[in-house]
């Protein structure tokens, strides 16, 4: 990946206390590339105006740029069509809208769901909410001290009372690549629905949902280089067919009368309101972006951040990852002898900004024994550079509390 990549990324044209910022948590939010921001600028610019509704030409444009991001959406996931695509307001919304809906059809007193124990809050709260609400039970799959899923230990937990099994791609605090393929065909064997969080694999990894055969895909905008405020919610035709409203309002409905709604088909049904075209004109902008790029230097790019990032930090002393999973992105988890928070505040005087904490994954951070971690996330901007200035911080943080 060469620099070029990192030069359609205006924000890095400013300074971070008066040096180049090495920014490495593109795992809670990426920077946008210019050709993001110059489709927002258009659609609000030129082309706005509310969509599927309106009659006049404005209209019309704004409907089909919209629709246009659907179908680039599909494409991008490898859906059967567009309109297996709903647009939320990221994985979080699309999590408890499942929740909420087919969770409610299909869960009673005594089923199950299960999850994995590197699962982020937003994967692991709706389903609390939901069991609390219909007598259902929550079952977590252990994982090993590398930070992998116990295969044997999820295979064990599937039962006949398993309706929905709910499971990141990659784990947002360790970097971990989950085995989907054989974790969805056990759980298909078991009649359980499967729901992937994508949000951590769609700006490291190629996804063909029809070659998971997953039953529902969600992902968010903001990590893939697009907008806050969007995201996707991908579920299979018949599925969102059989599924209720989330949300009552304009645009979902067939007909409205006092005394009854009929509801539109999918995926109007599930958009109820007027909707972020922006968001979704961006999202399709950051996609064709990243498809430009191609995975397979992405994912070239990755491995070698990733070994080297790995290298750089065992130089470090007393320093020690967490998450060395054998199949992973590029996220370096670690704790030192110092607390993350110090070692975030110092990094950040030195330029680079990391994320510290317990990364919204406080079982997971439980599971390792450590109440937080500091984490470097990588992306397509991010070079050796970067890690080079993580690695000298850490060694002027080790000089101010262990002179």
């Amino acid at each position: 990946m060469n620099d070029e990549i990192r030069r359609q990324f205006p924000f890095f044209q400013q300074p971070n206390h008066g040096r180049e910022l090495a920014y490495l948590d593109s795992a809670a939010s990426a920077q946008k590339p210019q050709v993001v921001l110059d489709a927002l600028e258009r659609l609000y610019a030129r082309d706005y105006a509310n969509i599927h509704r309106g009659v006049y030409e404005l209209s019309a444009r704004a409907t089909r740029a919209h629709e246009g991001a659907r179908k680039t959406v599909a494409r991008f996931l490898g859906a059967r069509n567009s309109s297996e695509i709903i647009f939320v307001r990221g994985a979080t919304e699309a999590i408890n809208l499942l929740a909420n809906t087919i969770g409610r059809q299909r869960l009673g007193y005594g089923d199950e769901i299960l999850i994995t124990h590197m699962e982020h809050h937003a994967n692991i709260v709706p389903w609390q909410m939901l069991c609390e609400q219909t007598g259902a039970t929550l079952r977590v799959t252990e994982i090993n001290d590398q930070g992998e899923l116990d295969l044997d230990s999820y295979a064990a937990l599937l039962g006949p009372r398993t309706r929905i099994v709910s499971a990141t791609h990659v784990s947002n605090a360790l970097g971990t690549i989950n085995p989907l393929g054989e974790m969805i065909r056990l759980a298909h064997e078991r009649d359980a629905l499967f729901v992937v969080d994508g949000a951590q694999a769609v700006p490291h990894l190629p996804v063909d949902v029809r070659e998971l055969d997953c039953d529902f895909y969600v992902f968010s905008g903001h990590k893939l280089y697009g907008p806050t405020g969007i995201g996707v919610l991908y579920g299979k035709q018949e599925l969102l067919a059989e599924m209720p409203p989330y949300q009552g309002g304009g645009d979902m409905i067939a007909s409205v009368t006092f005394a009854q709604t009929t509801y539109a088909e999918p995926p109007a049904r599930f958009e109820a309101g007027t909707p972020d075209i922006a968001g979704a004109v961006g999202l399709a902008a950051a996609i064709d972006f990243v498809e430009g790029i191609g995975f397979d230097a992405i994912q070239a790019h990755d491995a070698e951040l990733l070994a080297y990032g790995t290298k750089r930090l065992l130089e470090i002393p007393n320093l020690r990852l967490v998450g060395t999973a054998r199949e992973k992105v590029a996220v370096l988890s670690f704790v030192t002898d110092i607390h993350p928070h110090d070692l975030a505040t110092v990094l950040d005087k030195q330029g680079v900004a990391v994320r510290a904490g317990h990364h919204c994954a406080q079982p997971l951070m439980e599971r390792f024994g450590v109440a937080a971690t500091t984490r470097a996330s990588l992306c397509v901007f991010n070079n050796k550079a970067d890690l080079d200035a993580l690695a000298d911080g850490l060694l002027e943080a080790r000089r101010i509390f262990h002179p």
